[in-house]
């Protein structure tokens, strides 16, 4: 996965954190049953930046901290206008397919659990998603930030192609 647009941490960025899945782990030894538990979540700054993250413990809480702490070493920044994604965009990642498209203000969000959390945490209230294929949460997490990494605003646009954002308009 190829991403330009990562996001270096700092002190100044607020990011707010949402518990995806968690999945409680049993692994059967000659001592008995052992049980740990995994925590995928997602972190954002509801202004453009998203990261997700993966911990593993042998408690909730710390499983959540350990995938807070896993989800800000791997922010992007995505093009949010006008509440919505600049253009629409497919991307799969493993079993998973989503699809992004831009909606109309006061459509909401439009989209399942995973992709919602992804989105919601980008800063994104206006947009309409599908999730085909797999319904497993870690894939949709990771296929939608894939898209979302893979949109780029008509000012990019512009500057990768050095055409006034006129043109890119108007062709």
């Amino acid at each position: 996965m190829n991403m330009p647009n990562k996001v270096r941490i700092s002190s100044d960025i607020e990011l707010k954190d949402r518990l995806v899945a968690i999945n409680r782990v049993t692994k059967v030894t000659k001592g008995g049953r052992n049980m740990t538990f995994s925590a995928l979540v997602v972190v954002g700054n509801e202004d453009g930046v998203v990261g997700w993250g993966l911990g593993k413990a042998g408690e909730v809480t710390a499983a959540i901290a350990k995938g807070v702490e896993s989800a800000k070493k791997n922010l992007i920044r995505v093009p949010v206008l006008k509440g919505t994604v600049p253009h629409e965009q497919t991307a799969t990642f493993s079993g998973a397919e989503v699809f992004i498209k831009p909606a109309s203000q006061g459509t909401g969000v439009v989209a399942g659990g995973a992709m919602r959390a992804v989105l919601e945490s980008v800063g994104i209230t206006d947009v309409l998603a599908k999730a085909k294929g797999s319904s497993n949460p870690h894939n949709l997490v990771k296929a939608t930030i894939k898209a979302l990494s893979e949109m780029r605003d008509a000012r990019t646009v512009a500057q990768n192609r050095g055409i006034s954002m006129e043109k890119v308009f108007r062709g």
